[in-house]
């Protein structure tokens, strides 16, 4: 049998489904050629003392002038073309009343974006087209990984009871992520105006909104059900002669798996949250941190197949 991949376009796959991953992939090249450009503009900036002689400091304003110039249209078609999906996300949560899993990302991208056309334009003031376009980038990621993993096997036999059970761990997770979104949105709110209030200055009160929007990201939280489903499948599928009671066991397994790693990706975001509210965290870095908890979910699941088919093949020598 060939390996089991994610990543394989299922053969049954319809073709609104498969138009739909390919605008996706092609979403996420875009936002990722964009970011790296971006962050090779934005090295300038970093380079910028004010103790630096005075030519030296001329001239490099002057193409920090340029890059910034430059960095506002990569990140257009980031805006625009690869984040659409969260733009319309959001506008329909907000239309029906409530706050979906896109609205702090749209805010996120909006206040990293917005003030950054302001100060281009002015020529004053920092730039975050970098952790725009990396927020970007890395949320399209986990996204990708999300999509792949729903979509991985058709539901059949065995997996039609794991299927089963998709409509109850998404409203678990969802009646348990949303309070917790709306909490940080809140904190986001209260940590901006104590930085203005303390005199922390209009720009280091940015800093933290775009750092703590960032990672009130729920990208991790998002990927717990699909990747813990998409593993349980990839058991099956390598393991279709599996008794009823090892089924029923691997679904077990896999509900355990959702549940920790929504709750440890929700244990990250609240260990990472003073750090950005006290400002000892880059927007950048936050939007590191938001990829490595992705990241750390789809790992995570996929340790159950691995430990799943293992004990399977121990049990079954003779």
């Amino acid at each position: 049998m060939a390996a089991y991949s994610i990543f394989s376009m299922p053969r049954d796959l319809d073709p609104s489904a498969r138009r739909w991953r390919r605008h996706a992939l092609a979403r996420l090249a875009v936002a990722w050629l964009a970011m790296m450009q971006v962050m090779m503009l934005a090295w300038p900036g970093y380079l910028r003392r004010a103790d630096m002689a005075p030519g030296v400091l001329a001239t490099l304003d002057s193409a920090i002038v340029l890059m910034n110039w430059a960095s506002l249209v990569l990140t257009v078609p980031v805006m625009l073309y690869s984040v659409w999906p969260v733009w319309r996300g959001a506008a329909v949560s907000l239309r029906k009343g409530r706050i979906g899993m896109d609205v702090p990302v749209a805010l996120g991208l909006l206040a990293a974006f917005v003030p950054s056309v302001v100060s281009t334009w002015s020529r004053q003031g920092h730039v975050y087209f970098d952790s725009a376009t990396m927020f970007g980038a890395f949320l399209l990621t986990a996204r990708y990984l999300e999509l792949c993993a729903r979509q991985s096997t058709p539901a059949a036999g065995p997996m039609a009871g794991v299927e089963a059970l998709r409509p109850v761990l998404v409203a678990w997770a969802d009646r348990l992520a949303t309070p917790f979104i709306v909490i940080q949105l809140l904190l986001t709110v209260a940590a901006v105006l104590a930085w203005q209030s303390a005199g922390g200055g209009t720009e280091m009160a940015l800093a933290v909104a775009v750092a703590m929007l960032v990672i009130s990201c729920p990208c991790a939280m998002a990927m717990a059900v699909p990747t813990a489903m998409a593993a349980a499948r990839a058991v099956l599928l390598a393991r279709p002669d599996l008794s009823d009671e090892a089924v029923a066991g691997l679904q077990s397994a896999m509900i355990r798996k959702a549940r920790g790693s929504l709750l440890g990706a929700m244990a990250w975001h609240l260990l990472l949250m003073p750090l950005a509210m006290l400002g000892w965290m880059a927007p950048q870095i936050a939007a590191l941190t938001m990829l490595a908890s992705s990241l750390a979910v789809a790992g995570n699941a996929w340790a159950l197949r691995r430990r799943y088919l293992a004990s399977v093949a121990v049990h079954a020598l003779p």
